[in-house]
């Protein structure tokens, strides 16, 4: 089991002029990329895997509701395949060597976190 202690982020839209500018998503998610390349070994093999993204809970949020809402489904976005686009997306640079996934789903937890398991 892995567990990267990285707040998962949702790949955006990009576009060419994403090369200049600097819109907050796309940095938010190069920031992304550079933490996952350097926690996974350059040659880590996603096939087979199962993979838990989970979603930080406001801090605003009461004591009480973060006990509910502790490990259920995180159903508000980020979307599940955008943050598994992310993902692959920052790992490699061409990720249609994954042709199968075990398991993928989102949860609310304490703080964000990516675990992959398999």
């Amino acid at each position: 089991m892995i567990i990267l202690d990285i707040t998962p982020v949702p790949k955006p839209r990009q576009t060419q002029a994403d090369k200049w500018m600097k819109r907050p998503a796309v940095l938010r998610y190069r920031a992304f990329a550079d933490e996952v390349k350097l926690k996974l070994q350059h040659n880590f093999d996603f096939n087979g895997k199962s993979i838990v993204f989970s979603m930080p809970m406001p801090a605003s949020w009461s004591k009480k509701k973060r006990d509910a809402h502790r490990n259920q489904p995180h159903t508000q976005k980020p979307d599940l395949d955008n943050l598994l686009k992310a993902l692959l997306d920052a790992h490699m640079s061409d990720d249609s060597g994954v042709h199968r996934l075990w398991y993928i789903s989102k949860i609310w937890g304490d703080h964000g976190a990516i675990q992959i398991d398999g």
